[in-house]
């Protein structure tokens, strides 16, 4: 590991590229602290910031894996970017509280349905959502339902997932990423629709 820690960033990245998975290790140590502390600042919000990280570098790991890595001597940037683009998504998709200003007489606050409480019709959607979901859980290789288990369920990172597992940060990483790969392909091949 103290060898790979004298090496750029590029020549971590086509050493993880040929398979040295410790080369992504080092990477991940060396960029962890000021990429999550640029995603707080975006954010505002810890939890979502730590979940944003950790599907930078599973963008990141599927990129690299896939040869579609350009060298450019400039790894941090292009995590950097990568970790933008998803905080933008997330802001697209509402997950990301918007300031409303209460000056403007006509905007509601309250008035929201994040807020109002769910009918009948939305309970039971909802409540067969789960039950799918469960049952494709249920069908995933052991390795992959593990992980998923404990990041969705138990909300543990992906540091504590790999240190309970016995697996490097990039082994946990790459699992969940196959179990969501596999989830879609299941609800696919079932024909299931997995949002409302």
């Amino acid at each position: 590991m103290q060898i790979l820690a004298q090496l750029t960033d590029d020549q971590l990245v086509k050493a993880y590229a040929n398979g040295n998975n410790e080369a992504f290790d080092t990477l991940l140590l060396r960029h962890q602290s000021r990429l999550l502390n640029y995603i707080i600042q975006l954010t505002g919000n810890r939890q979502l910031a730590e979940d944003i990280f950790q599907e930078t570098f599973v963008k990141a790991i599927m990129t690299i894996k896939q040869g579609n890595y350009t060298e450019s001597g400039k790894f941090g940037a292009w995590l950097a970017r990568i970790a933008r683009n998803m905080v933008i998504d997330q802001f697209r998709q509402g997950k990301i509280e918007q300031l409303v200003s209460t000056d403007d007489g006509t905007v509601d606050v309250l008035n929201r349905k994040e807020l109002s409480e769910l009918t009948i019709e939305d309970d039971m959607v909802e409540l067969q959502i789960r039950d799918d979901v469960r049952r494709l859980i249920r069908e995933l290789p052991e390795s992959q339902r593990q992980v998923l288990v404990m990041r969705y369920y138990q909300n543990l990172s992906f540091k504590e997932i790999a240190e309970k597992t016995n697996v490097s940060i990039n082994t946990a990483l790459g699992r969940m990423r196959y179990a969501i790969l596999n989830l879609r392909r299941l609800a696919d091949e079932r024909q299931i629709v997995l949002t409302k």
